[in-house]
């Protein structure tokens, strides 16, 4: 089987003119779902969560977590075996590797777990996500696996001084928010509560900026289009949402939501 998409692999790389030429195709297309996503995101809302309510064929939040998010650890490790030596022998490509799967493996086997009584998602919603993952996870280790070899010099530049904690600081910042939002209801409580503490003092989506801040760092660092693209999607994707939930939350606790909160 390996075989097998090796050979269909190397078809598609000739018919499209080589590696960079369709992570550039690969990048393009990530550009435009971004824009689309937008321009629909704020028509209408994501049907996963609080959302999902009137949508068919749900699929349970952890169930669906697990599905959506697998890709990128499946292919990052198959690039990561097929890549070449140049490449994987980089410092500066490990790392950013490593951030990479740093988050996906939190998103994937340990996020989900942790999820209490978490509303199903949409076959819709859960199927779209794993179509992203599919392509972002390729989009985004491929190049620090078989295109890219940053030199050592890389690691003091101002793009990776910049970026690397940039993506940690978002990286605390989603896991912190996400960890407030667990411990909102006791065990037996169903009702939506304001979410204080860390960032939500400030912002109804706290989870969302850290994910925005997290991948526009992972940008900075690597300092590719494609990277872009994907701190492009993220934040033209969630964005949104986050102006939904804070609409949300403002119609269902009217006064008793804190008015200077974004």
């Amino acid at each position: 089987r390996m075989e097998a998409l090796r050979g269909a692999h190397g078809s598609l790389l000739r018919f499209v003119g080589g590696e960079v030429k369709l992570l550039n195709i690969l990048g393009g297309l990530e550009t435009l779902f971004a824009v689309s996503a937008f321009v629909g995101l704020m028509f209408m809302k994501a049907t996963y969560g609080r959302y999902s309510e009137g949508s068919y064929l749900r699929i349970p939040a952890k169930i669906a977590w697990c599905i959506q998010e697998s890709p990128t650890l499946i292919i990052g490790a198959m690039n990561i075996y097929t890549g070449r030596s140049e490449s994987l022998s980089s410092t500066a490509n490990r790392i950013l590797l490593a951030l990479f799967f740093l988050h996906y493996i939190q998103r994937t086997l340990i996020f989900p777990f942790l999820i209490r009584g978490g509303k199903p998602s949409s076959f819709l919603a859960t199927s779209l996500a794993w179509l992203f993952c599919v392509h972002n996870g390729y989009l985004q280790t491929r190049p620090n696996t078989h295109v890219l070899v940053y030199p050592s010099s890389w690691l003091t530049s101002p793009q990776f001084l910049i970026g690397v904690p940039m993506f940690f600081i978002g990286w605390i910042i989603n896991l912190h928010s996400d960890h407030i939002l667990r411990n909102l209801r006791k065990p037996g409580e169903k009702d939506y509560k304001i979410p204080k503490g860390g960032l939500f003092d400030y912002v109804s989506g706290a989870n969302f900026l850290g994910e925005i801040i997290e991948w526009t760092g992972f940008a900075i660092a690597a300092w590719t289009p494609w990277a872009a693209s994907f701190a492009l999607m993220t934040t033209l994707n969630i964005g949104p949402r986050a102006y939904h939930h804070h609409q949300w939350y403002l119609e269902k606790f009217r006064e008793s939501y804190p008015r200077n909160r974004k």
